[in-house]
């Protein structure tokens, strides 16, 4: 296992997260379901009381009124939002405004749904997408997920995972050698897990 990953070391971060996601079709899965986990958490969190009592904000968009609320959804918002921008200048700035169209699309979704709703919505998603990541990591990745060994990072990596895997088809990388690096690490990290499976099963 990678330990004692630096806050902001991008190459790192890829790495143990790649090392559960090297399957194509496991990444492929993750692809589709990792960002609406992350809506509908947004959409449920909508929901959440404004910190600080701060006021609404209302936004017209197309002539259809949303109220943002500066509430924990807000906050998770800008938290994922920072980190990305701090691990990658143009891609995070890209995984950013991602966030907020979620965050704002959620809050006008939500507003229109109702809680009680909304809630169902976020149920059907969530259960639909967390069981095809865990049938990913099952059926072809063979590997658990790597929220188990670090869920706080994994969390937080995976949006911007998936968003880096459907760049990475356009050439794109943070900088030169970055996945050429990422790819010795993770197959590094496989093949140390495989030796301990190895060792246990023996």
């Amino acid at each position: 296992m990678m330990k004692r990953i630096g806050f902001f070391d991008l190459e790192n971060h890829f790495a143990f997260y790649g090392a559960y996601h090297s399957n194509r079709i496991n990444i492929a899965i993750h692809m589709m379901c990792v960002w609406p986990i992350l809506f509908t958490a947004l959409l449920l969190l909508y929901f959440t009381p404004s910190l600080f009592n701060l006021p609404p904000f209302e936004l017209s968009l197309s002539g259809y009124k949303v109220v943002l609320l500066f509430n924990i959804g807000f906050l998770l918002t800008l938290i994922y939002s920072v980190f990305y921008v701090r691990f990658d200048p143009r891609a995070g700035s890209l995984a950013a405004f991602l966030c907020l169209i979620c965050w704002v699309s959620s809050s006008f979704i939500a507003s229109r749904l109702g809680f009680l709703l909304a809630y169902k919505v976020v149920l059907v998603v969530q259960l639909l997408c967390w069981t095809g990541q865990f049938i990913g990591h099952g059926i072809f990745e063979k590997r658990a997920p790597a929220l188990l060994d670090n869920l706080a990072q994994a969390f937080l990596m995976a949006p911007f995972f998936v968003l880096l895997e459907a760049l990475r088809a356009s050439g794109y990388e943070p900088y030169p050698g970055f996945h050429a690096r990422v790819q010795a690490k993770i197959e590094a990290e496989i093949n140390e897990w495989q030796d301990k499976r190895q060792t246990l099963i023996s």
